[in-house]
């Protein structure tokens, strides 16, 4: 195992855990990792500074996407969006996992790669069980999917959320 990786695992399961956890919400909902980790970069939660990804503190990247997070809400909730497990989608939620991840790692006092392996892991398993939770979900209450979607949106922001405040560092 290499010493990064080592360092990684040891220093603090938690940083594994928080990693997986973004890959997660962004599995759920592509655009909340980074839209998340933007405004808790930008607001200073999460120090990314001195880092290449200390972008993801500035107002474009914060506006940017946060509004690709709402625009996908409602997209989310019209009829004829594709399965989150279909090949464009699955690979839209792994890239933004991974600059989501990356910059939890980093946040962890990790490096930015292992992170956004683990957010990358998180966020395979995060889309295929969000999807099929939702389908059998909906099937079982018998009611719309938009009553199902919006409260998966509230809780892919409330995970995210839960994340980065772990790491706030206030």
């Amino acid at each position: 195992m290499s010493s990064g990786l080592t360092v990684f695992l040891v220093s603090s399961g938690l940083a594994v855990f928080l990693t997986l956890g973004i890959g997660i919400v962004a599995g759920l909902r592509t655009m909340t990792a980074p839209a998340v980790v933007a405004w808790a970069s930008h607001f200073g939660w999460i120090d990314l500074s001195g880092t290449h990804l200390k972008f993801m503190g500035s107002i474009i990247a914060l506006v940017l996407f946060t509004l690709a997070a709402l625009g996908e809400y409602v997209v989310d909730t019209l009829p004829g969006t594709p399965p989150r497990t279909s090949g464009p989608a699955l690979t839209g939620r792994i890239f933004m996992s991974l600059l989501a991840g990356a910059c939890i790692g980093i946040a962890c006092g990790g490096a930015a790669w292992l992170g956004a392996v683990f957010a990358a892991l998180g966020a395979v398993g995060g889309a295929f069980a969000g999807y099929e939770a939702r389908k059998r979900i909906v099937k079982a209450l018998n009611v719309r999917d938009v009553m199902v979607a919006i409260p998966e949106d509230l809780f892919a922001i409330g995970l995210g959320l839960l994340i980065v405040a772990r790491l706030s560092t206030h």
